[in-house]
């Protein structure tokens, strides 16, 4: 019976560390016919180049922070290897908060209009420091 109890508590346990985790209204699982997608991007990648010289900003796969107009962590979407990412939200305004290096890359903040029923397109540029 004491072994129940104890199983009865760690199941409420979990119950109420999951409860947060899933009460997140901005949220939209897969499928959702709005938000936010993006590329990201970092550059420069040569430190100095003149006329002709292509030398442009490539790919990056980084973690942005989505967070609420009011500051909140809505969620964390991670950039894939050809720098794209996709997150199902509510209407709303939103801040993108790219994690950056330190020093470098470096992306700012982007504050972001999510309206009903599309996705609204961003591109996040990071900094390499080269010049």
């Amino acid at each position: 019976m004491r072994t129940l109890t104890r199983l009865n508590g760690w199941i409420l346990l979990a119950a109420l560390v999951a409860i947060p985790a899933c009460g997140n209204d901005d949220l939209l699982g897969p499928g959702a016919t709005q938000g936010i997608y993006g590329l990201v991007l970092v550059g420069p990648q040569c430190p100095v180049h003149g006329p002709g010289v292509s030398c442009p900003d490539v790919p990056y796969s980084a973690w942005i922070k989505v967070l609420s107009e009011g500051g909140g962590l809505a969620t964390r979407v991670r950039a894939g290897e050809d720098g794209r990412f996709e997150v199902g939200l509510r209407a709303g305004r939103y801040i993108l908060d790219p994690e950056s290096d330190d020093p470098f890359p470096f992306a700012g903040q982007l504050e972001v209009d999510v309206l009903e029923g599309v996705y609204t397109e961003v591109t996040i540029s990071f900094d390499t420091g080269i010049r």
